[in-house]
């Protein structure tokens, strides 16, 4: 049986982590846990938050609808439970549209050493 090396082999993430992907504060990832029943982190025996690939996507979603588009908590909220597909869709647009930006910034600055 070989090794399946695509897998990510990390299955948990510690708050630290998390906020460190999303550059927000800790107290933020809290409090949206509150906000939006659709995340729900796993806490350990001593109250540790482990997020895990699924709960990470939710906060991709959320972090689309308050940072980046500005929305309100409540709007956000009810935006992830009236039209969740809509939602993850715009997010996973919104990140691949910064990715195409990111290689086009890339380009140009090769571009630049050339000339």
């Amino acid at each position: 049986m070989a090794l399946n090396t695509n897998k990510n082999l990390k299955t948990y993430y510690s708050i630290e982590e998390v906020a460190n992907m999303f550059d927000v504060n800790k107290s933020t990832l809290r409090y949206w846990q509150k906000e939006f029943p659709q995340l729900k982190p796993k806490t350990s025996d001593s109250g540790v938050r482990m997020y895990n690939d699924k709960d990470i996507e939710t906060l991709k979603v959320i972090y689309n609808l308050v940072k980046v588009r500005g929305f309100k908590l409540a709007a956000a909220r009810k935006m992830l439970q009236s039209n969740r597909e809509g939602a993850d869709k715009n997010a996973e647009v919104l990140e691949r549209l910064i990715q195409v930006r990111d290689e086009l910034k890339a380009l140009k600055a090769q571009l630049d050493g050339l000339v």
